[in-house]
């Protein structure tokens, strides 16, 4: 597997991930993941994972994740944080944990979004009735996400128009799913979304994009050891940038 690397030194290696790469080991993973190319590259070969009071040691849990300081979704593209040793592994996780990362994300979702700049606050959690989804929950975890529409497209397919929003999002949290639920929540769930764009409306849309339109486009933080305020920053893919393309950047209206 061929992994772009953006920036690397001793304590860390920042990537491009592509779509349609799972990021962590699962027994339900198909193909490598982003864990098992960092172990190779790394050398990490003990995957004993010891509990010391119920907790694991900021060694073991570097070993068990493979150095891989966050995550983002299989159809995700973008930056991916990957520490080089436990010392480091444990000063980003906490600046993670502390809320000091910042983290930019690019989508395009369905219809016109307004206001045009806000946030949305509302608990994530995973869904009771299906394990493999989240949604705004009363009992769940508190989420915040701002965003910011950069611009409307048209989509035209079969006659018909519908205006897309192509937004910047900033995750001021960083829960499972949380660009995707937060969107959906405020019916607005983005392009080719097949877990919260609905079943019909996202068939449809992977006739014509066919993976989800995320993409982790810039990153802040302070480097470990350093503690220099770094930023780093991916283009849109090319599948992305190519469909964009494809739409209208204004639309005529009728005589």
């Amino acid at each position: 597997m061929e992994i772009k690397i953006i920036f690397e030194d001793e304590e860390l290696i920042i990537i491009d991930k592509p779509a349609g790469v799972v990021v962590n080991n699962a027994e339900s993973a198909k193909g490598e993941t982003i864990q098992e190319w960092a172990e190779k590259r790394l050398g990490i070969t003990n995957h004993e994972v010891g509990i010391s009071n119920g907790e694991q040691s900021s060694e073991e849990e570097f070993k068990s994740r493979g150095g891989v300081v966050h995550r983002l979704d299989k159809e995700t593209s973008g930056i991916l944080l990957i520490a080089k040793n436990p010392q480091s592994f444990l000063a980003l996780k906490n600046q993670f944990k502390e809320r000091k990362v910042e983290k930019e994300y690019l989508a395009l979702s369905h219809g016109e979004i307004k206001p045009e700049n806000g946030e949305i606050n509302a608990a994530v959690g995973r869904l009771p009735y299906n394990r493999t989804r989240f949604g705004v929950l009363a009992g769940g975890r508190d989420a915040s996400t701002q965003y910011k529409v950069l611009s409307i497209k048209y989509f035209v397919s079969n006659g018909k128009k519908e205006p897309l929003s192509f937004l910047k999002l900033n995750p001021k949290t960083g829960r499972t799913h949380q660009i995707r639920v937060h969107l959906k929540y405020i019916n607005h769930p983005i392009f080719a979304d097949p877990l919260y764009a609905g079943r019909k409306v996202g068939r449809e849309d992977r006739k014509h994009l066919s993976r989800l339109f995320l993409h982790a486009s810039r990153i802040t933080f302070a480097h470990p050891t350093s503690l220099k305020l770094l930023t780093f920053e991916s283009l849109l893919p090319q599948d992305l940038q190519n469909f964009l393309s494809l739409l209208k950047s204004s639309y005529p209206n009728p005589a």
